[in-house]
């Protein structure tokens, strides 16, 4: 059996990118093990996801904190505990400070479902629908201190015959093939947070 990344989720909403990632851990023998799920919000359903496959779970919100850096802060420390080596951003709906950034630079994945450099932000396939394209996708990218502007490490594109939660690529389709080279590259690093 290969090597698994350990792997932590954050997540804001409804946890259907984490769904995505848990099936294919269980049903698809993806190398990877979600060790804990972080959200903002604790009415996310992505947390009820989580703890019904045994998964922990922590909530910080971040109407707790004065500003964006006590917020991060604080998020750092609880990642840095754990041990993370990649961040998946899945979902998240918040923009991360340069100091987050830095804390985990170039370990900080990010789940789009638009195909950038195309429709960043949020509300991305109402865009696309408004805006005429033909065909949408996803795209999984590393994360700067742009909205949705790092590096892109894969795409994916479907047409409009799908149905809009289908068009929201499931996580597996996409990062599976980063997830086992990135294996193969860097074995000892193996703890991976996302945040949906």
């Amino acid at each position: 059996m290969p090597d698994r990344h350990d792997r932590k989720k954050v997540i804001s909403g409804s946890g259907s990118n984490l769904q995505s990632i848990i099936d294919h851990i269980e049903q698809e023998g993806l190398p990877a093990r979600i060790q804990i799920v972080v959200s903002n919000n604790q009415e996310a359903y992505g947390l009820t996801r989580a703890k019904n496959h045994h998964i922990a779970c922590a909530v910080i919100k971040h109407q707790d904190y004065s500003n964006r850096e006590d917020f991060d802060r604080e998020l750092i420390r609880l990642l840095k505990d754990a041990g993370v080596d990649l961040i998946v951003l899945a979902g998240f709906m918040r923009i991360l400070t340069a100091s987050f950034l830095r804390a985990f630079e170039n370990r900080i994945i990010n789940i789009h479902p638009a195909l950038l450099p195309a429709f960043p932000g949020t509300h991305v396939q109402q865009k696309a629908i408004d805006y005429g394209v033909k065909f949408s996708g996803c795209t999984v990218h590393f994360v700067d201190e742009g909205v949705d502007t790092g590096p892109i490490i894969i795409q994916k594109a479907v047409t409009w015959k799908l149905t809009i939660s289908k068009i929201v690529m499931p996580l597996r389709c996409i990062i599976r093939p980063w997830t086992v080279n990135r294996n193969a590259k860097y074995p000892e690093e193996n703890n991976v947070l996302c945040m949906i």
